[in-house]
């Protein structure tokens, strides 16, 4: 299926590794122009490069989600690279220390906050203006299971997780008379490296080969991670072909939708 998106470009914040980095490898794929951000040039400007080299089109920008003047210069570059930005995926934030309701500090939610909702913010505001003109934008907000299935620990991160998801529904009203459209993606247990690394630390304890294929390690261990009725993780290719649809002309009457991708987890009843 064609989506469509030669021609469009899209700024994936966060993307120099992890969960971003799949999503703009996954829209290069599609044809669409990356910009691809994160804090770190070395790393930043390697996932350009790939994404270069494997046939697409990308440029690289850097720059603190959580600094004005930072976001501001870097829209302005990814804008003077790349033309008017179309897709925007506020991907970038992250969890801080792992803190419970024993311990957790007021500052830590300020900073957690202020990396996951705010950068999305600050971003959004350069950036949905020129969408509205053009009569033809979206926005995806990347958010986190956690925000619906909360966990004991961490409660910042599932209390930002959720106000990215209220954040969508209320834009997504604000802008869809002007063909913008505004969705959330949660994801739950994805084989990211850090997961990589988790599985197999705790599979070397059993046991297992330190390079023991990855089928292996997963059924040994899954269980005591998370309890996902398909019975494994989900991949990074599967949250950049989600995304890459929902972003696509072929996904233009879905809005202010949250779209989980957790292999089941969240009971529906």
């Amino acid at each position: 299926m064609d989506l469509k998106l030669a021609g469009k470009v899209a700024l994936v914040t966060g993307s120099s590794k992890g969960i971003g980095e799949g999503i703009a490898r996954g829209l290069a794929r599609e044809n669409a122009t990356i910009v691809v951000h994160g804090r770190d040039r070395i790393q930043t400007d390697r996932v350009a490069r790939d994404i270069i080299e494997a046939g697409g089109r990308a440029h690289a920008v850097v720059g603190d989600l959580t600094v004005n003047d930072e976001v501001r210069a870097l829209v302005s570059e990814a804008e003077a690279l790349a033309g008017s930005i179309n897709i925007l995926v506020n991907n970038a934030g992250g969890s801080g220390p792992t803190e419970d309701w024993s311990n957790t500090d007021p500052q830590t939610w300020r900073s957690v906050y202020d990396r996951n909702v705010l950068a999305a913010v600050r971003v959004t505001n350069l950036i949905l203006p020129g969408m509205r003109s053009a009569k033809w934008g979206r926005v995806i907000n990347i958010a986190s299971l956690a925000a619906m299935m909360p966990p004991a620990n961490r409660p910042d991160y599932s209390a930002a997780k959720a106000a990215m998801i209220a954040m969508t529904a209320s834009m997504a009203k604000a802008a869809a008379l002007d063909g913008v459209t505004v969705n959330t993606v949660s994801p739950g247990t994805i084989h990211s490296a850090a997961l990589d690394t988790a599985f197999r630390f705790v599979a070397t304890k059993q046991g297992l080969a330190e390079d023991a294929p990855w089928k292996t390690v997963e059924e040994a261990v899954l269980s005591q991670f998370a309890e996902v009725p398909i019975g494994r993780v989900g991949t990074l290719e599967e949250i950049a072909d989600a995304v890459a649809f929902l972003v696509s002309p072929r996904a233009g009457y879905i809005t202010g939708t949250n779209l989980r991708l957790d292999g089941g987890m969240l009971p529906t009843a």
